[in-house]
């Protein structure tokens, strides 16, 4: 019998979204959150993304990270 993973909250994943994209080199400008909580926990993940990439974590670094939150 297979356990099932817990579902993430939306900050959860908002947070996950914006980090990956910007690890991958995307701009904040494509943060898909028009307002509110949704977009600021965005942000922060893309901003903790953007100092990871430039202090050089490798990807699988980023993954390790990411499945740590």
């Amino acid at each position: 019998m297979r356990m099932r993973r817990q579902k993430r909250t939306h900050s959860e994943r908002a947070f996950s979204r914006g980090y990956r994209a910007a690890t991958a080199g995307r701009s904040r400008s494509l943060c898909p959150h028009a307002a509110g909580e949704a977009r600021h926990v965005w942000l922060t993940g893309w901003r903790e993304g953007r100092e990871d990439h430039w202090d050089g974590l490798n990807t699988l670094a980023q993954v390790q990270k990411l499945h740590n939150f």
